[in-house]
């Protein structure tokens, strides 16, 4: 460790990061993102809140069975029902020994939320705290406790509640900034005072979790650090409540690039960085704004002359970092129509991308499609190819595109025709629209029978040039549950057309394990989806305290 202190990751992309508007994730996306995480090297896991849904319950339960390596975390409000809900889904890595598995309980300690949300005495608040920790460790060795808007409580009475709490057998302190409301000289103050004036502290783990409310979580994440806080908490691309959360990758590169400055270290394997980045992305469907710092589009570009030429001339005039430290390697032309699966195995490979075989398939049936069209196939082609056929490998695709034919103008209106396959039913339909876009919508909605509400709408090129591809997502919604497709082709359209049906699929989905669930209950089909999503209920259905720290 060269004489540095380890500083620990918790990654709570899964949790903090699933409450994100418009993010859903179902029990297989997380399960991909949970093993990317293991191999990026985070050292703990939040996967999720177990108490919320059946479905969320599920998603931890996956991830405590088949993620081994970090340490898996389940929040739990401090409540009897909501620990033992935890200590459930936790149960496999419970059993494969000490140490695999962590519960993280909390409740709010400002004035504010006392008053106003709980409706509890000071002391109330204490004895709920150190109930909740001694039930987790009946279950568990390994329990953190959270004070809810730490930053705005008292720091005296934080002192108090912490002292109480690592007394009853916390493991791991976490001073959370709920609302993104601290500074970063005044959050290094409160971390110093807990260090100096909470008894028992030097045998516990300390940790930070920030939100961005006002821009500050990674700043002020980094000041927790330098005072003294053994643990960070944060998310991929900084997904999360409102404005989000502090991101993995700002934290990560910034205690690697200045390891002189702040004298600490990681396990993070940052070569893996972009990887996750663009998985997480691709699966939750919030893109990486292009100036995003490490793993935006332009963060490693350079288009000003000045910049160009010190590059040319020595690469760190104006690159602190490498594209390489975090996995990012320049776009190459490598590939064409007339490469074959074993080639396009070995560059995925070559990329960090291990597919199974129906995933392997998939991705090269569209990379032929799209190098018949493209001249050049970049690396950032592939990956966008990728992370599209590793979405469709865990949702069957009832409906798929057979023909799509568009007419649209300036002067006239816009109408489409659209084939669908399912199963060995081949129906065709055409439909006009506001534009192209619309009118293939509605084509598709005539053919399915189903109209549902289209939420979002984004389309981005994948790389440059007249023949670059063009990546949509499509955010579908019903019954309050979201949907997110994704489709790649150099033809927008047919993305368009493509992140749509994506979408669609995962719906119906959906509905077929909602109808299978109260089938089994014995109350029936209802066709809806209420219940199949995984974590959207997060801080709805809670009740006492909010899902969120």
């Amino acid at each position: 460790m060269n004489g540095r202190r380890r500083v620990e990751i918790f990654d709570t992309t899964l949790r903090d990061g699933e409450q994100s508007p418009g993010v859903s994730l179902n029990v297989h996306e997380k399960l991909e993102i949970a093993r990317q995480l293991a191999r990026l090297g985070v050292d703990v896991i939040e996967a999720g809140f177990p108490v919320t849904s059946p479905g969320d319950f599920a998603a931890v339960q996956a991830i405590a069975r088949e993620v081994h390596g970090p340490v898996i975390a389940a929040l739990a409000r401090a409540l009897p029902g909501d620990v033992e809900r935890a200590a459930e889904a936790l149960r496999p890595a419970r059993e494969r020994g000490k140490g695999q598995a962590r519960i993280h309980t909390f409740i709010a300690t400002s004035p504010i939320h006392m008053r106003y949300k709980l409706r509890k005495s000071p002391e109330e608040v204490i004895e709920l705290a150190v109930a909740a920790v001694k039930l987790a460790r009946q279950y568990v060795e390994d329990v953190e406790f959270s004070a809810e808007d730490a930053t705005r409580s008292d720091p005296e009475f934080l002192a108090r509640v912490f002292g109480a709490v690592i007394e009853a057998g916390a493991t791991v302190l976490n001073v959370p900034d709920t609302v993104g409301y601290t500074t970063p000289a005044e959050f290094s103050r409160l971390i110093r005072f807990l260090r100096e004036n909470v008894p028992g502290i030097e045998r516990v783990k300390l940790s930070v979790h920030c939100h961005d409310d006002l821009g500050m979580a990674v700043a002020n994440s980094l000041a927790g650090v330098e005072a003294g806080a053994t643990q960070v908490e944060c998310t991929i691309n900084g997904l999360g409540e409102r404005a989000g959360n502090a991101a993995l990758e700002e934290i990560v590169m910034a205690l690697r690039t200045r390891a002189d400055f702040y004298g600490v270290e990681t396990g993070i394997v940052t070569p893996e960085i972009y990887r996750t980045s663009r998985l997480v992305s691709a699966l939750t469907g919030v893109m990486v704004q292009p100036n995003k710092a490490i793993v935006g589009e332009n963060a490693f570009a350079h288009e000003a002359g000045i910049h160009q030429d010190g590059i040319l001339k020595e690469r760190t005039t104006y690159e602190i970092m490498t594209p390489e430290s975090i996995g990012l390697k320049q776009s190459r032309l490598v590939l064409g129509k007339h490469s074959g699966r074993h080639a396009f195995r070995a560059r995925l490979a070559e990329l960090g991308y291990e597919l199974g075989e129906q995933e392997l398939q998939q991705a090269y049936e569209r990379f032929i499609e799209l190098a018949d069209r493209k001249k050049n196939v970049s690396d950032r082609d592939l990956e966008a190819l990728v992370a599209g056929a590793g979405s469709r490998a865990t949702v069957p695709e009832e409906y798929s595109l057979e023909y799509l034919s568009v007419v649209s103008g300036t002067a006239g209106i816009a109408t489409a025709t659209v084939k669908l396959r399912r199963g060995d039913e081949v129906r065709t339909e055409a439909a006009c629209g506001d534009g192209p876009v619309d009118a293939a919508y509605r084509a598709i909605d005539r053919i399915t029978g189903v109209h549902v509400e289209l939420d979002g709408y984004q389309l981005q090129a994948v790389t440059g040039g007249k023949d670059a591809a063009g990546e949509v997502v499509v955010r579908l919604k019903e019954d309050g549950h979201i949907f997110v497709g994704r489709g790649l082709s150099t033809d927008v359209i047919e993305a368009s057309v493509r992140a749509y049906l994506h979408a669609f699929n995962k719906l119906l989905a959906a509905r077929r394990e909602a109808q299978g669930t109260a089938a089994a209950g014995g109350q029936g089909a209802t066709g809806s989806v209420a219940g199949a999503a995984t974590g959207k209920e997060t801080g709805e259905r809670a009740t006492g305290t909010e899902a969120r720290s």
